[in-house]
């Protein structure tokens, strides 16, 4: 597979999410996942992707044991910031006591002695960005971290950080159902010269046409519960675009999800589509070869127009936490 750069950082050209492969999309296969990791290094996806906050924790363990004797293929990414203590509401940190202590326990965690890509997962809002990113440049120079990112955060804040110590990536949600990113978030990155990776590239799978239903989700999934593009009147509406957005894949002879993983990639940002089966891993893989002309890619976008998608991609709740 090609490589991108995000900032000084060197990754291949798509990621793999692993979020799913321990929590929020139904229940977890972790010999499913081990082997999904394995074939992702061996097909050159060696971006991974994760966060101590999925599973809680759980997720760190299981991508650490995936990669114990391959270690040095991957390009390891996690964040920090979004606590969540049993029994207790959810929380955000971005002190530098915390962001350290946070660090030593991913390092624990991951079987490691370096984090690639440390991101802050959600900006905290009582901690000046600068302290954050200063313990985070503490921890480059100690050799413990090699590149820092910032999660949906905003573009002041982006500047802010990058002023401090260099930003590679910024990571945010960006896929043809929601490009708020193009407004203000991708334009200062490009100027900056700070990579964007791209979550949910497939629109929380949502874009591959797999799904026609709520009853589709395992109970407890997310989708179901606290996203509402995914209620029973918005689903509606957004199925007729999947369904224009399937009808251009088929005249490029690919699926509904290759033709949007290749959206992202033409816009210079790294996709990381999460799976935790080998059979989709594949399928996302080889959308990154795929070349499109300008004339294309407006056809695409035009079959899902960013104001015709329906529902916000989170609750309220959880929105107000995005582009601080």
């Amino acid at each position: 597979m090609e490589k991108r750069r995000l900032g000084a950082l060197e990754v291949s050209a798509q990621g793999l999410g692993c979020m799913g492969m321990s929590e929020f999309y139904g229940p977890g296969d972790e010999a499913g996942s081990t082997a999904t990791i394995h074939r992702a290094l061996d097909l050159g996806v060696t971006f991974l992707d994760t966060a101590d906050m999925y599973g809680p924790f759980t997720n760190e363990e299981l991508i650490g044991r995936a990669v114990k004797g391959r270690r040095d293929e991957v390009v390891l990414a996690t964040k920090f910031a979004v606590v969540r203590e049993p029994g207790a509401d959810w929380g955000l940190r971005g002190d530098p006591e915390y962001v350290k202590q946070a660090a030593e326990a991913s390092l624990r965690r991951l079987g490691t002695d370096h984090i690639d890509l440390y991101y802050q997962h959600r900006v905290d809002p009582n901690v000046p960005i600068e302290d954050t990113v200063g313990a985070l440049a503490e921890l480059v120079r100690e050799g413990k971290v090699g590149h820092i990112g910032l999660s949906e955060a905003g573009p002041a804040t982006i500047r802010r950080a990058h002023a401090v110590h260099p930003v590679a990536a910024v990571q945010t949600e960006w896929s043809l159902w929601s490009r708020d990113i193009e407004a203000e978030v991708a334009p200062t990155c490009r100027e900056l010269g700070i990579g964007v990776v791209a979550y949910s590239p497939l629109g929380r799978g949502f874009l591959t046409g797999r799904y026609t239903s709520a009853d589709d989700f395992a109970a407890g999934d997310v989708r179901r519960t606290h996203m509402p593009r995914f209620t029973d009147e918005n689903l509606a509406r957004n199925l007729a675009l999947v369904e224009s957005l399937r009808e251009v894949a088929e005249e490029h002879g690919v699926t509904p999800g290759q033709i949007a993983l290749a959206w992202v990639h033409h816009q210079g940002a790294v996709p990381i589509p999460g799976t935790k089966r080998v059979e989709y891993l594949e399928e996302n893989a080889a959308a990154a070869d795929i070349r499109l002309t300008e004339q294309q890619l407006a056809r695409i976008a035009a079959a899902v127009p960013a104001d015709a998608v329906a529902g916000t991609r989170y609750n309220a709740d959880t929105m107000q936490l995005i582009g601080r």
